[in-house]
C-alpha cells in the first residue's frame, strides 16, 4: 500500500430478507417529518410503497413525497426537493429506489440550506461543503451504484446539457441503509445488467489506474470474479436470491470507498459517459459498457502488465506462447464478450446519438485519466470508435 488513507464509512447497512424489520427503529431516531423520495410507479408495483407508509404512519411521521425521479436525476428535481425540505422543515430525506434516487436524494440535502447556486458552487466548483446537511436514509431496489453507502450524487443540468458527479464529506451518506435482493427481482432485464456493468465499470476504474500490486487489486480481482458469476446465475434464473444478493454486495462494495484505498484511481471512462448521458439521457452503465471496449484499447499499451493481470486473473486467458498485448487484448476482448453476454447496447448510435453530437460531447469532458490523461482530441476519437 503505497499511499497513506483514512478510511471511514458511517452507514449502517441492514442486508437480508428480513432487513426492512429495522425500518420503525430506525425511524425513531430522527425527528417527525419526513420527504419520501422515491422514481416512478416500481415500488407501488412491488407492494413497497405500502409497507414504507405504514412504517412512517407508524412511527407517527409527516411524511411529504417527491416522486418520478428520473434515471438521470436533474438540476430541476434537485432544486424541487430542497424547496420541499424547506417549506416543510424536513428532518429526514428518505430515499427509495435505485442509485439515481439516492444520488437526487443527497443532492437534496446539501442544497436544501445552501447559500446561492448549489449547482455553481458544489458541482462545478467543488467548494468544501459549509452548510446544513439534512440527513438521508436509503431502501434500495436496484444495484449498481453503491449509493447506498457512499457520499457520490451525479445529477444531470439539463439546461446546461452537463451531467456532472460530486463526491461529498461522510456525514452525506446514507445515515442507514436497507439492502433486501428480494427488492431487485422486478428490475427489468436492461436495467439489471445496466447495474451490473456500472459495478464492473467502478471496479475497473479503481483497478486500471496505477499503483499496482497493492491489496486493493486483490480485492477488485475477487468482486469482479463474483459479480461475473453471480450475474450468469441471475440471467438464467432471476429470483436466484443468492445470486442476487451477491450482485446486490458486490455493488456496495465495489464503491464504497473499500475497495480503492491507496489508488489514485482513473474515472475516465465515467467522466465521458456522464456527458454521453447529459446528451442522450441513455441508462449509465449501458453507456459505460458503449465507451469502455474502446477507452481500454486506446490506453492499455500505458499499463500493459496490469492489463495481463486482468486477463490472467479475471478472465482466465492462458499466456502460455503469447505476448502481452496479445494477452492484453484478448482480456479487453473477453470484457466485450461479457458485455454482449449481457445483452447490453455496443454502439452510441443504438443510444441515440448523432454523429455532429460526438465533437460536442468529447470538448465537453475534461482531459484525464489513469495510466494516460486522454486530451480530448482523444477523446473524440475514442468516441467515434463506439458510434
Amino acid at each position: 500500500m503505497r499511499y497513506d488513507f483514512t478510511f471511514y464509512n458511517p452507514t449502517k447497512i441492514y442486508f437480508g430478507r428480513n432487513a426492512m424489520d429495522n425500518l420503525e427503529a430506525e425511524l425513531g431516531n430522527f425527528g417527525d417529518n419526513v420527504l419520501l423520495v422515491y422514481g416512478k410507479a416500481s415500488i407501488k408495483k412491488i407492494g413497497l410503497y405500502d409497507k414504507v407508509i405504514k412504517a412512517l404512519r407508524n412511527t407517527g411521521k409527516n411524511v411529504t413525497e417527491l416522486a418520478g425521479i428520473k434515471s438521470n436525476p436533474t438540476y430541476n428535481q434537485m432544486m424541487e426537493g430542497a424547496r420541499l425540505v424547506r417549506e416543510n422543515n424536513i428532518d429526514l430525506i428518505l430515499a427509495v429506489g435505485g442509485g439515481s434516487v439516492i444520488d437526487c436524494s443527497k443532492a437534496i440535502s446539501v442544497s436544501a440550506y445552501c447559500e446561492g447556486d448549489p449547482w455553481q458552487k458544489y458541482w462545478v466548483d467543488f467548494k468544501p461543503l459549509e452548510n446544513r446537511v439534512v440527513p438521508v436514509a436509503s431502501i434500495l431496489t436496484m444495484t449498481g451504484t453503491a449509493s447506498e453507502m457512499n457520499a457520490g450524487s451525479v445529477i444531470t443540468h439539463e439546461e446546461k446539457m452537463i451531467k456532472e458527479g460530486r463526491v461529498f464529506t461522510p456525514e452525506v451518506n446514507p445515515r442507514f441503509s436497507i439492502l433486501n435482493p428480494e427488492f431487485t427481482y422486478s428490475v427489468p432485464k436492461i436495467q439489471m445488467v445496466s447495474g451490473v456493468f456500472d459495478i464492473f465499470s467502478h471496479l475497473m476504474e479503481q483497478y486500471f489506474s496505477g499503483d499496482d500490486n497493492n491489496t486493493s487489486d486483490y480485492v477488485i480481482e475477487g468482486i469482479m470474479k463474483a459479480l461475473i458469476d453471480s450475474t450468469r446465475v441471475a440471467l438464467e434464473s432471476p429470483t436466484d436470491y443468492d445470486a442476487r444478493s451477491n450482485i446486490m454486495w458486490c455493488a456496495t462494495l465495489a464503491l464504497n470507498k473499500i475497495a480503492g484505498v491507496s489508488k489514485t484511481q482513473d474515472w475516465q471512462v465515467h467522466g465521458i459517459e456522464h456527458q454521453i448521458g447529459a446528451y442522450t439521457d441513455c441508462p449509465h452503465g449501458v453507456g459505460l459498457a458503449v465507451v469502455s471496449i474502446p477507452y481500454y484499447r486506446h490506453i492499455y499499451k500505458y499499463g500493459i502488465d496490469k492489463f495481463v493481470r486482468f486477463a490472467e486473473n479475471v478472465w482466465g486467458v492462458d499466456s502460455q506462447g503469447k505476448t502481452k498485448d496479445q494477452v492484453a487484448l484478448e482480456g479487453i476482448d473477453r470484457l466485450g464478450d461479457f458485455i454482449v453476454e449481457l445483452g447490453i447496447p455496443t454502439t452510441l448510435r443504438e443510444l441515440g446519438a448523432t454523429e455532429e453530437m460526438l465533437r460536442d460531447i468529447a470538448y465537453s469532458i475534461e482531459p484525464g485519466g489513469g495510466y494516460k490523461v486522454v486530451s480530448q482530441d482523444e477523446m473524440y476519437e475514442i468516441l467515434r470508435a463506439c458510434y
